[in-house]
């Protein structure tokens, strides 16, 4: 038995073998190799932010458009992704990896469950460009579930999640491939650190979490 569910082809680069057999926006799993679990229900405040935010695969639903239209400069690898996003913010093609902004130039960096869509080698890239774009003092706001390392014929994960935003709801989902290891906070806030990153908050709900990292002053 198998059923369709919505794998977003992501932000950046994915999992090169388990990205080119989901090359289309759906596509049909054998059930056998999917860990599905419960919908879980987040919440996104509006969160205090001064000048613009650049969000990371900021397509698809767009979250972060929404919650804030006129800061956002949404970029994102797929040009699909940000024709299907809500209207809004500035939408840019662009891969994380090479960010065509300035140093020190932005204030704020999101990424909503995008990093789990980006190649495990390329994590600490999109972590060191963030990095560079933000102006000192910015922080990068993540929000992310923690994927299983793959196990046995489990080869995909999938997430069912409602996500609350002020005056607005929205249901999505997210399907992952599982990599070798764990994608979890720790694991996140070990590749933001190295990149240079303070962590300053980490707050888990069930299988999703929230990272807020910070770049340092300059001094």
């Amino acid at each position: 038995m198998s059923h369709e569910i919505r794998t977003r082809r992501g932000a950046l680069a994915l999992f090169s073998a388990l990205a080119s057999s989901a090359i289309a926006q759906h596509r049909k799993l054998d059930e056998k190799e999917v860990i599905r679990y419960e919908r879980q229900e987040i919440t996104v405040p509006d969160f205090p932010a001064k000048g613009y935010i650049l969000d990371i695969g900021g397509g698809g639903e767009g979250v972060i458009g929404q919650l804030k239209p006129n800061e956002t400069i949404a970029v994102d690898l797929i040009k699909r992704e940000l024709e299907q996003a809500p209207p809004g913010p500035l939408k840019i093609v662009m891969d994380a990896r090479d960010l065509k902004f300035l140093d020190n130039s932005i204030p704020t960096v999101t990424a909503f469950y995008c990093l789990m869509y980006v190649a495990e080698p390329d994590h600490a890239q999109v972590f060191s460009e963030a990095y560079r774009v933000l102006a000192p003092g910015g922080r990068m706001l993540i929000w992310e579930a923690a994927t299983p390392r793959q196990e046995g014929e489990k080869k995909w994960a999938v997430f069912p999640l409602t996500v609350n935003l002020p005056g607005k709801l929205i249901r999505t989902g997210y399907g992952v491939p599982m990599g070798a290891e764990p994608h979890d906070a720790r694991y996140f806030t070990r590749r933001a650190e190295r990149a240079g990153f303070v962590a300053l908050r980490r707050q888990a709900a069930g299988l999703h979490f929230f990272l807020e990292l910070q770049k340092p002053a300059a001094r």
